[in-house]
């Protein structure tokens, strides 16, 4: 068992190595550049380039095309463009594969239940999922309180007699991120010809707050039906900061009850670990006895119902 976890260590290592040492995509782009200097010195012959823009979800081109046939990648590459991540899927699938590994066999090993090990660190996997999904939601709750500031910018713009398009820019050049930089992404769009229309439908896909719905769905129906734009958007901005004030009163109100989940759901864990840490050989007899190991299933079954109900009751729809 030692040799085997020696031999597996080595080879997360190893591709540890690789994978931190590898060129970035910058390098690898200004390299293709060179060598197509080269090549165009030493030949006449004209290459079109293609300028289609092809979502990469791995650096390797096996991976990647690998990874294109799989439906889910489509979802992980959506999740990483919302959390504004750096990483490629096929660097999250990675990261996740190599802590089910080492999670796993430590805890196999550790705990000396194989099944048990396995479940553990398919549960340490999602780790690098669950980190995405904070930082996707804390992105989105960082637009949501800026996005009525920058309704308020467009509002103005388009009083002072500035198109639709104008007071976007503006929204893009004075409203710091992650509102700025979603909003340069439609003037910019819009400037390469898309419509406006279709502009604003990606910025609500892109971002998938109900604020921003309420928002794009005001300009479209003022597009399609007339009238004053800039009192529209006033009232827009005033209903997203009544819901979002009481958002905020519901927190409060259900404060003590995400609280007592997380309790419930971490103290368990906590007490086990502390308990094994003081006394090694204080849950052997339940790791090892078929009747302990059916009760730690069950306790976690029952955790996990007690976990959904709690969030049920704690998460109120506005």
């Amino acid at each position: 068992m030692l040799i085997l976890m020696f031999l597996l260590i080595s080879v997360l290592t190893f591709f540890v190595v690789l994978f931190v040492t590898k060129p970035s995509k910058k390098e690898i782009e200004l390299g293709k550049r060179l060598a197509g200097l080269d090549s165009s010195s030493a030949t006449e012959q004209v290459v079109s380039p293609d300028i289609l823009k092809r979502e990469v979800y791995s650096d390797v081109a096996f991976v990647n095309s690998l990874l294109r046939r799989i439906k889910l990648t489509a979802h992980l590459n959506t999740l990483l463009k919302q959390a504004n991540s750096t990483w490629t899927v096929g660097q999250l699938l990675f990261s996740a594969l190599a802590i089910w590994a080492v999670v796993g066999m430590l805890s196999a090993v550790y705990l000396r239940s194989k099944p048990m090990g396995l479940v553990i660190g398919l549960v340490a996997a999602n780790a690098p999922y669950i980190f995405l999904v904070i930082k996707r939601k804390a992105r989105l709750n960082r637009f949501e309180s800026v996005l009525p500031d920058a309704i308020d910018l467009m509002a103005r713009a388009l009083r002072a007699g500035h198109a639709v398009t104008a007071a976007i820019e503006m929204v893009a050049r004075e409203i710091p991120n992650p509102v700025g930089i979603e909003f340069r992404r439609v003037f910019e769009e819009q400037n390469f010809g898309l419509p406006l229309r279709e502009a604003l439908l990606n910025l609500a896909t892109r971002v998938p707050v109900p604020d921003l719905q309420f928002l794009v769905t005001a300009m479209l129906v003022q597009k399609e039906t007339g009238g004053n734009l800039a009192e529209v958007l006033d009232k827009t901005a005033a209903v997203i900061r009544e819901r979002s004030r009481l958002l905020g009163q519901l927190r409060i109100y259900t404060a003590q009850g995400r609280m007592t989940g997380w309790i419930l759901g971490l103290l368990p864990f906590i007490v086990f670990a502390m308990m094994n840490f003081l006394n090694r050989g204080y849950a052997r007899i339940m790791l090892d006895d078929p009747t302990g190991r059916k009760a730690i299933w069950l306790g976690l079954g029952l955790m996990t119902v007690g976990a959904w109900m709690i969030r049920k009751i704690v998460d109120i729809k506005v």
